[in-house]
């Protein structure tokens, strides 16, 4: 049997610990800004600021957890728990939502008075921290634990977006039936994206096949590789957000040529299937006979 590790490096943690003081300081400064200018919208955006600025000390906590070497207990690592931080924070999400829409609803039957130019400034002030951060966030965005952090970022920049039209409309209007409405637009957007990270991270826990990968595909590629008779026992599953496990018993033509086939059986599924950790059982068309 042969095994082949790659480990990564990152330096997410780092970088989510410095989004997440960023955006806890301003959530503070956006819930006393709506509370004075008495904007939903705005309130709605520091609640979910502040939620998003837990959910990023998860994500820097799991981070911290993946990096950690393999021990007697956990022999593949802690790399799960970036999964489960995208999980808790997806779930969170949705909870968020749920109770800003009612309030939302509420606010509609029974509006209240809206200091429309300073939600605006507020909310223009929020917009231009939610894209230094989602700045901040882009390069890491290779597994679901960083994904999970920029989408609860890109919902505060939505949700300073939609702040930001709905303070200009009623400073213009005075209209303050956009506030809830805004509200109630930015929940509908942020529950869609929240609820595929659900699905997703429910099925690497699962350990699923991960999303984009074909075991068919991958199996009749390395059965293509030169000495190859077939490919069985084929599995695909995630290690982390960024991590891909396959573990195969591949028949080979003649067991003199494995190094060689696992050379190239290697450097296949890193090449087409950023595939690094591998475990194959070699076999031959011969087997001995078992006597019970």
């Amino acid at each position: 049997m042969a095994e082949h590790h790659h480990h990564p490096r990152h330096d997410s943690g780092a970088t989510l610990n410095a989004a997440a003081a960023i955006t806890i300081a301003f959530a503070v400064v956006e819930a006393l800004g709506g509370w004075w200018s008495g904007s939903l919208a705005l309130l709605s955006d520091a609640g979910h600021m502040l939620t998003d600025g837990a959910a990023l000390v998860l994500g820097a906590l799991a981070a911290w957890m993946a990096r950690r070497p393999p021990s007697q207990r956990h022999s593949y690592g802690l790399g799960r728990a970036e999964i489960i931080a995208a999980l808790v924070n997806a779930a969170a999400m949705l909870v968020l939502i749920g109770l800003l829409s009612y309030e939302a609803i509420a606010r509609l039957g029974q509006p209240g008075e809206v200091n429309g130019k300073a939600a605006a400034a507020i909310a223009l002030a929020g917009l231009i921290v939610n894209l230094v951060v989602m700045r901040w966030l882009a390069p890491h965005g290779h597994d679901m634990n960083m994904r999970a952090a920029r989408l609860h970022v890109a919902g505060d920049a939505l949700g300073s977006v939609a702040a930001l039209i709905s303070g200009g409309v009623v400073a213009l209007t005075g209209w303050t039936r956009a506030d809830p409405i805004a509200s109630l637009a930015i929940c509908v957007l942020i529950a869609a994206s929240s609820w595929r990270l659900l699905r997703e991270s429910l099925h690497a826990l699962m350990e699923g096949v991960p999303h984009g990968l074909s075991v068919e595909t991958i199996g009749s590629e390395m059965a293509r590789v030169d000495g190859v008779l077939s490919v069985h026992d084929l599995h695909v599953w995630m290690l982390s957000g960024s991590r891909t496990a396959l573990s195969a018993h591949v028949m080979v033509r003649n067991m003199g040529q494995w190094e060689r086939i696992l050379v190239e059986l290697q450097r296949r599924l890193h090449e087409r299937f950023d595939i690094d950790h591998v475990t194959l059982q070699p076999e031959t068309a011969v087997r001995p006979l078992v006597r019970h």
